[in-house]
């Protein structure tokens, strides 16, 4: 998916992974039932923000990367059809390493 916002700062644009909708006991779970996702692909990234005297602090994460994200963390927007989380950096929690 090519990406058609650039997020700012210490911002990223991540795409939720979806959780299964079956529980292991074959149960189906209804949208309302579901838990907000907490697990994503990076989709963008920024350039970081700004530290007190002016220089640029490197992002820890990259484009590809699949993050943990605090649960209520972010704003919801969706970017032609597609749910998307601006997210601060602030708000991963951690990213999976292969």
């Amino acid at each position: 998916m090519a990406v058609k916002l650039q997020p700012l700062a210490d911002r990223l644009v991540v795409k939720p992974i979806e959780r299964e909708e079956v529980t292991k006991g074959g149960i189906v779970l209804p949208d309302t039932a579901k838990e907000k996702p907490q697990e994503g692909k990076v989709l963008a990234v920024g350039p970081g923000r700004l530290s007190e005297d002016g220089k640029r602090i490197v992002m820890d994460v990259k484009v590809g990367d699949t993050v943990i994200y605090a649960k209520y963390g972010g704003t919801d927007y969706k970017l032609d059809d597609e749910d998307v989380i601006i997210l601060r950096e602030s708000d991963i929690l951690a990213k999976k390493v292969k």
